[in-house]
């Protein structure tokens, strides 16, 4: 019988160290899965964060752009008869301001593109691409150019409408993430 007691004591040790060593590497599996888990979840959340800051600054200087674009219309309003000296020289300024403010666009155009997707790069780029048409109507006025103001006023629905594009495809993307 005191054979039977060991050879049993023996089978249950072995059990017990069997059922835990299963169990800590069940344990630690899923320990990893979960920190995995986390870790991606993480890096979800950092891209996605980094993404709409990088999309909200776009829309915010894209907007700060158009002010000035408003700033000319308004300009331009008040010299029904014509351009004056005056209203040259405030539309030299704003065309000076017109381009910092661009030049802070297309730099924002940059980190739109590095944070992705290219979809939403490429919609950042074509509404960088429709301030140029802005650019060369302003060019034009101060050169005198009687029909500026008509193509100036033609940019601004190609400029929104790429901007609402571009906004979707924004919030579409941070959305699916």
């Amino acid at each position: 019988m005191a054979d039977n007691a060991f050879w049993i004591a023996a089978l249950t040790a072995g059990t017990a160290v069997l059922a835990s060593w299963v169990t800590s590497r069940g344990t630690a599996r899923a320990a990893r899965i979960q920190a995995d888990t986390t870790a991606g979840a993480q890096r979800v959340e950092r891209l996605r964060e980094a993404r709409r800051t990088a999309y909200a600054g776009f829309i915010e200087q894209a907007q700060r752009l158009n002010d000035v674009h408003w700033k000319v219309s308004d300009v331009v309003r008040g010299a029904e008869g014509g351009l004056g000296p005056e209203q040259v020289e405030e539309l030299r300024e704003l065309r000076e301001l017109q381009r910092d403010e661009y030049a802070t666009l297309r730099n924002l155009t940059w980190i739109v593109s590095l944070e992705g997707p290219e979809e939403v790069a490429d919609l950042a780029n074509t509404v960088r691409r429709a301030t140029s048409p802005f650019h060369k109507a302003i060019e034009a006025m101060i050169e005198g150019d009687a029909g500026a103001v008509a193509r100036f006023d033609a940019c601004y629905t190609p400029f929104w409408d790429a901007l609402k594009v571009f906004i979707n495809a924004s919030r579409d993307t941070l959305h699916t993430m």
